[in-house]
């Protein structure tokens, strides 16, 4: 056995699924735990909850919807901004209006997609990221 071999697997991007419906959270699990690369690390119904999570999982991505239990996406996207933690947010809504996705990529979002006309967008998306990852573990 070579104990110089450190060869091994790209750790997976980690997606971290902020949504207030179970069922739903329930379907974008089960859309993006399929992407090869991606690994579902937590997730949650409010921003407190939210923030906490993404902190104590080290998410490279959060999946976020805008309307939360006892908040907003909004809220959370702030709470994101204030503690400088480095996640790419995906913001995944049915309030898909011109006001909310500027005020949500003001507000620090990486990207935007609506719920309903978007969901290959919003996939496509993770998987691109998860790519990305995946090459530059094998460029090192």
């Amino acid at each position: 056995m070579n104990l110089m071999d450190t060869t091994t697997l790209p750790a997976p991007l980690k997606v971290f699924i902020v949504e207030e419906s179970p069922l739903v959270r329930r379907r974008i699990a089960s859309m993006l735990g399929g992407i090869h690369g991606v690994a579902i690390v937590g997730a949650a119904e409010d921003p407190l909850a939210a923030i906490e999570g993404i902190a104590v999982c080290g998410a490279d991505v959060a999946f976020v919807d805008l309307r939360l239990a006892g908040g907003s996406g909004l809220d959370l996207l702030a709470a994101i901004s204030q503690r400088a933690l480095p996640v790419v947010t995906i913001v995944f809504t049915n309030h898909s209006g011109p006001q909310f996705r500027s005020a949500c990529l003001a507000a620090g979002a990486s990207y935007f997609f609506d719920k309903t006309t978007e969901y290959d967008a919003a996939r496509a998306t993770l998987e691109r990221l998860a790519r990305s990852r995946l090459a530059l573990a094998n460029d090192h």
